[in-house]
């Protein structure tokens, strides 16, 4: 097929009709009383002028190279900064929180209630740990009175979120977590099976390597509860807990079958899609700052697993954009224009610590001290297809990990870099930060550089769903998630709140057709999530993980009659592949489908209704 773009990149265009939609009601600025922005460069303006307002030096430089990021959707920052930077509103350039450790009292529990609806309401996503909270049905410390358990407070933050605002018309979005030995943790793990609402909750298990232990031998498996100051108990253990730093006497209230427990909560996650699974040990054992940092919950989608009060700013280069010769057989990356642009984006993220507000002071603090990003890529179904690789081959694969490797290196080398000029994050030791599992499978001179410059961020990337800004983009597949469709319906929230939907053409399949392509002979590497087997997905989101030290959100598509049985052994067998975290779903009606593929009949485009989603976040190995 002859194009006219074989020796060049493609001049990045977009649905105009839906992306001026999607800025317009999600990220113009319309200043009270004020001019509003009348098109999406004047929102570039306003963001490249306030990231470079954090500049020492050359602001003026700096922000014309953040604006050339920018232009063409080249680098696309998390949605929170394209709302709120340079806006002057009181609301946080940051996507995501994990919130404090809640203290088991009444002033606590709603102390804790209050941080999480300030942080909503300027625009933060939060996670909960709920373990600290007293079983149901044990004593109260202070009253006498009987304790109601975890799952029945969780509730009230339930109906907090569905009226707290998030930043206009965005509603909360909340991960509830809970050890895997809480006594509470079978009402937990059926909570929403049973029809209890928790509907703005997304919520996983914490899973430790003993439980999983205890599965595959089929034991017995000991639910407990720390001991307060003189309490005794029949029978103790001794269990580090959420929020003590060494391990602690703890009651065991009772005893279950490790196998009924992983039975139950496989059987829930396929009845409803929660809860997922998060490998807590060995995300912490492969947490950059695993010296000072016990994590146990996530943001809510997952790709950053954060410690108390942590926070994660975010931003996704799009892969589409530095394709040149689309559909020819002269087609490449741009490799030193995604490097190039790597550099700008660690820089503009990196200045969102400094000029973001913080709901919390105790965010502020976790934020600046660790000054972890979360840099990933969008768009990787349409950059393969517009290469002609098919999504579930091993040389689309290795061309996937290939590009992200180049930006995890790029993106190490240039935080090395913005030390030597800015300082290192003061939560660096170097000895200790040096033998962190990810850091010591960095290129020499990567680590050569840390040891004698320390380094600017603690952490550097992150996958994450990505949906709002790929559709920003011009309807570009998300994430690292293939093609869904070729062309689609999907529900999209308008300023006033309500649900509308609407008929959406996959970029990539616009593009192809714009040079010529025809419909009836749709090429079969425009293949769609629904036409690619599980394996295929695990084995791309394994193929990325080794080149990220946050997470990766990944959803795999599998057919409409999985059963449970088929459910419990991808968790297995996410095990076995070293994954961070696991969140299976399947629709069963409950909750309608943001998208489903248009009914309209087209080669390379089956109808995807019906099909049921895996989301995988897997451990980082290099």
């Amino acid at each position: 097929m002859k194009s006219s773009w074989e020796s060049g990149p493609v001049t990045h265009t977009v649905d105009e009709p839906l992306a001026r939609e999607i800025w317009s009601t999600r990220y113009r600025f319309v200043p009270p009383g004020g001019t509003a922005e009348t098109d999406i460069g004047e929102s570039w303006d306003r963001v490249s002028r306030t990231l470079a307002s954090a500049e020492n030096t050359e602001r003026t430089a700096w922000q014309q190279r953040f604006r050339q990021a920018l232009e063409e959707y080249r680098f696309l920052p998390g949605g929170r900064i394209l709302a709120g930077a340079g806006t002057g509103y009181e609301t946080t350039l940051f996507n995501c929180f994990v919130m404090g450790v809640i203290e088991d009292s009444l002033e606590g529990i709603f102390r804790a209630l209050e941080e999480g609806a300030l942080t909503m309401q300027q625009g933060g996503g939060v996670g909960y740990d709920f373990s600290t909270l007293r079983p149901r049905g044990s004593p109260a410390r202070r009253t006498g009175g009987i304790a109601s358990g975890p799952v029945s407070f969780m509730h009230i933050w339930d109906a907090m979120c569905v009226t707290v605002t998030s930043s206009g018309f965005r509603r909360g979005a909340m991960m509830a977590t809970l050890r895997c030995d809480h006594p509470d943790i079978l009402a937990f793990v059926e909570a929403k099976s049973a029809g209890g609402g928790l509907q703005r909750f997304n919520l996983s298990v914490q899973v430790t390597d003993d439980f999983l232990r205890a599965v595959r031998a089929d034991k017995p498996w000991p639910l407990v509860f720390p001991l307060a100051a003189g309490e005794t108990a029949a029978e103790s253990v001794k269990r580090r807990w959420t929020g003590t730093g060494e391990p602690v006497p703890c009651a065991v209230h009772a005893r279950l079958p490790a196998r009924e427990l992983w039975d139950r909560l496989i059987n829930a996650a396929w009845e409803c899609g929660d809860p997922g699974l998060l490998f807590v040990d060995r995300i912490n054992r492969e947490n950059n700052l695993h010296y000072r940092e016990s994590i146990t919950a996530s943001n809510p989608c997952g790709e950053i697993p954060l410690p108390p009060y942590g926070a994660c700013d975010l931003g996704s280069i799009n892969l589409p954009a530095f394709i040149h010769a689309p559909f020819t057989g002269h087609a490449r990356l741009d490799v030193e224009g995604i490097r190039h642009t790597v550099n700008a984006a660690l820089r503009m993220l990196d200045n969102a610590v400094d000029i973001s507000r913080y709901p919390l002071s105790a965010q502020a603090e976790q934020a600046r001290g660790a000054r972890r990003l979360g840099l990933g890529i969008t768009g990787l179904g349409d950059a393969l297809i517009m290469l002609g690789l098919h999504y579930g081959q091993e040389r689309a694969r290795e061309w996937a990990a290939g590009v992200m490797r180049d930006i995890t290196h790029t993106a190490y080398r240039s935080s090395v870099e913005l030390a030597r000029e800015k300082g290192a994050f003061s939560f660096l030791d170097r000895d200790r930060y040096l033998r962190g599992a990810f850091i010591r499978r960095l290129p020499e001179d990567i680590r050569r550089g840390i040891r004698e410059h320390g380094i600017r961020n603690s952490h550097l990337l992150a996958i994450a769903p990505a949906g709002s800004i790929s559709l920003l983009a011009g309807n570009i597949s998300s994430g690292i998630e293939p093609l869904y469709a070729l062309r689609q319906r999907r529900r999209i929230t308008t300023q006033d709140g309500s649900v509308e939907t609407r008929d959406l053409e996959d970029y990539a399949f616009r593009l192809w057709r714009r040079i010529g392509g025809d419909e009836g002979s749709v090429p079969g590497y425009f293949v769609t999530a629904a036409e690619l087997d599980p394996e295929a997905h695990m084995a791309m989101q394994a193929a990325l993980q080794p080149f990220v030290d946050n997470a990766i959100s990944k959803t795999i598509n599998v057919a409409a009659d999985c059963s449970p049985d088929q459910f419990a052994r991808l968790c297995e067998d996410a095990d076995r592949l070293g994954l961070k975290g696991v969140t299976l779903y399947r629709p069963t009606g409950r909750t309608p489908a943001v998208l489903e593929s248009h009914p309209a009949t087209l080669s390379g485009a089956p109808a995807t209704a019906g099909c049921c989603a895996f989301e995988l976040k897997q451990l980082p190995r290099g």
